[in-house]
């Protein structure tokens, strides 16, 4: 979920990947590389995601670098994810408050 969060803003490589989740999630997720690409190889299996064949100006960019951008599919996946944790804490926070009344909180 977090890696189809990062693309939803645009074409991005692995290091650049790694750091908007980790500036989203204000470091609580850091991903190492080995996590990163081992899920991107699932991911562009499944076909949640694509290489994308567009490259900055090459001046700015490293010609070895792979951009990776989100299809159809994996934003219809990411926001099925989004509606089923939404579902999940209105739940958790019902359950809370029933909690709390049982034990006189």
């Amino acid at each position: 979920m977090h890696i189809l969060l990062a693309l939803t803003t645009g074409d991005k490589h692995g290091y650049a990947i790694m750091k908007e989740v980790e500036s989203f999630t204000e470091g609580a997720v850091m991903m190492g590389p080995g996590t990163l690409y081992g899920a991107v190889k699932q991911m562009l299996k499944a076909g949640l995601i694509d290489e994308s064949s567009e490259r900055p100006d090459p001046d700015l960019d490293d010609e070895r670098r792979r951009y990776y951008r989100l299809t159809d599919l994996g934003l219809r996946t990411l926001d099925a994810e989004v509606d089923r944790i939404e579902q999940l804490a209105r739940t958790a926070r019902s359950r809370r408050t029933d909690a709390m009344s049982r034990l006189g909180a």
